[in-house]
This record gives C-alpha cells, sequence and structure tokens, in this order.
C-alpha cells in the first residue's frame, strides 16, 4: 500500500471529501475557535486592516472569512494545495463576497506563491508543517523570504518531540494527538525548527501560546 506525505496528497482526497460536504471536517474540525484562535495571533502580531496577509495553506478559508472582513479589501491573499478545496470556502463561508477578490485565491502546491504580489507584509501558515515533511518547512521558509522583501512577520505551527531520542517514536502531543517523525502527522525537535528558520534568512521566537492539537507557534522576522 502506497503510502503518501500526508492525507491531504491521496488521490482523489479532496474529490470525495467535497462530495461529501466536509470542507469544515477536513481541515480540523474545530472550525469557528480555530479560527479565532487564528485571527486572534494575527492581531497579537500586530496585523493591521492596510497590512497585506498571506494566509498559507488557507485550506476553506476558516481564517479568511474573518480576516477578510477586517482587512482592506485586497489585502487578503490565500494559497492552498487544492484550489477547489478554496473555491468551496469561497462559496460557502464569505459572507461579504466584495471584500475577497476569488484571483486572490490561488492553488500552490510547492511554496511558490505563483501571482501573490510582493506587497505582503504578514504571513501564516497554521497547521500546514504538522503534515509535510521538515524539507518542506525549509522551502516555504526560503521562497516566502526571497518572494516578499516587504514581510514583516510570519508566524508558522509545528508540533515538537521533546528530545532527540524520543522524536524516533510516536509522541502524545497535550490534545492527545499522536505524531511521528517519518509519516503524518509530523513532529520536530525545535531545535531542528530553530536551525531551518534562521538559515532560511529569519530572526525567530518559539512561543508557550496553547493552540489546538498542542501546536507550538513560531514568529519569525527577516533578519
Amino acid at each position: 500500500m502506497t503510502q503518501h506525505i500526508s492525507p491531504y496528497h491521496a488521490p482523489d482526497f479532496y474529490t470525495d471529501a467535497l462530495a461529501k460536504g466536509r470542507h469544515r471536517d477536513i481541515v480540523g474540525g474545530r472550525w469557528d475557535e480555530t479560527g479565532r484562535i487564528q485571527m486572534a495571533l494575527m492581531l497579537d502580531a500586530g496585523l493591521q486592516p492596510d497590512h497585506h496577509f498571506l494566509d498559507i495553506g488557507a485550506g476553506s478559508l476558516r481564517l479568511g472569512c474573518k480576516a477578510a472582513l477586517y482587512l482592506n479589501p485586497g489585502h487578503y491573499w490565500a494559497t492552498d494545495l487544492s484550489g477547489a478545496l478554496l473555491k468551496r470556502g469561497y462559496d460557502t463561508e464569505i459572507t461579504d463576497k466584495s471584500r475577497l477578490n476569488p484571483d486572490h485565491l490561488i492553488e500552490d502546491a510547492n511554496f511558490t506563491f505563483p501571482g501573490v504580489p510582493d506587497t505582503i507584509t504578514h504571513a501564516l501558515a497554521f497547521a500546514v508543517f504538522t503534515h509535510l515533511p521538515a524539507n518542506h518547512l525549509r522551502r516555504a521558509l526560503i521562497q516566502t523570504r526571497a518572494r516578499f522583501p516587504r514581510l514583516q512577520k510570519l508566524l508558522f505551527t509545528v508540533f515538537l518531540a521533546p528530545d532527540a531520542a524520543q522524536s524516533l517514536l510516536p509522541v502524545k502531543q497535550p490534545d492527545g494527538v499522536v505524531t511521528h517523525d517519518t509519516r503524518a502527522p509530523y513532529h520536530m525537535l525545535a531545535d531542528d525548527v530553530l536551525y531551518l528558520t534562521r538559515a532560511s534568512g529569519f530572526d525567530v521566537d518559539q512561543h508557550q501560546t496553547r493552540l489546538p492539537r498542542g501546536q507550538v507557534l513560531f514568529i519569525a522576522s527577516p533578519a
């Protein structure tokens, strides 16, 4: 049986889920609670309505349905592995469609951010690298740093293992999720996250904010 790097990469995953109306469920559930947490993180990081925001791995716009109302029109951009999931979120979750141009919702499987302007000042990748191997974090960091010269802050979350020895074993996270080193959901070592981020051209801090599923927040600023 083929093991995909994450459930989201399995053939027909999105087609089947969207056919069943599960656009909220497949991004982790706890829809409104998690969206409010994401919005609070960005506000705490200094996001203002006139900033230009990129929601990386935006899914069905759990955060987007809130951020698009807060930001000036045209200042919200979103990317995701699935363009179909973004469209479903736009169709069903965006109440005031004058606030969000659907052209700002971009399918992107490789963190190249095609079509996203270089005006981005703030970005968030929430529960993205929890489902991808570490080299995807490295790629995203390098390309975010290169693509967005006006970037002020990048927030992202990961699962952590407590130490090197335990990182080779399944780890039960604070909210009960069991993570792994070589299959999704993935965990990393804090030192590795800090090293990758700094090597990609950022200053970075690890935060102790308690997040859904036991994720850990890192806030990076261009060095």
